[in-house]
């Protein structure tokens, strides 16, 4: 039996459930993908500011939900975390983590070729190219992610994690 979630008139597959083998190998990249960005240097609380950035333009609320609990875990402020949508206006990020969140701006909307070229523009002179690889890959990664659970329509559940003071 495929499990389901009311939506409207229908119901959405959680194709995450419905085909593990895929799912699997999505969580096995994840995985590769995690290392990749460990061995390039990029800290955990960059990686979770992609994961969420990409999950803002995505507008996938289970990601959001999931990655917001990582990042605070992780030692992110909520501050930062408030204003991670317009994170272009604010001074609060590092030349490094800008160019991370322009390069996964990039990779969510591979279309804006003028986005693409002023990202690996900031790129270039804030990451290596191991550090550049890596960001794609999380943005990448985070983007199948977000497809998976906006198209099963993942639902959110309330949390207990209480935000650090």
């Amino acid at each position: 039996m495929t499990e389901t979630t009311a939506v409207g008139r229908g119901s959405r597959v959680f194709v995450d459930k419905q085909s593990p083998e895929a799912y699997r190998a999505l969580a096995a990249t994840a995985e590769a993908v995690k290392g990749v960005a460990s061995a390039a240097g990029l800290d955990r609380i960059t990686v979770e500011l992609i994961n969420l950035r990409v999950s803002q333009l995505n507008a996938c609320a289970y990601c959001l939900s999931l990655h917001t609990r990582a990042a605070l875990r992780a030692g992110e402020t909520t501050q930062r975390l408030g204003v991670l949508a317009a994170w272009r206006d604010t001074e609060l990020f590092s030349p490094r983590e800008r160019a991370a969140l322009a390069l996964a701006e990039a990779t969510t909307h591979p279309a804006d070729a003028a986005a693409q070229a002023a990202a690996y523009t900031d790129a270039r002179s804030a990451l290596s190219d191991d550090e550049i690889s890596a960001a794609i890959w999380v943005a990448i990664t985070i983007n199948a992610f977000n497809r998976v659970s906006v198209m099963s329509k993942h639902p959110v559940r309330s949390s207990s994690v209480v935000a650090p003071q």
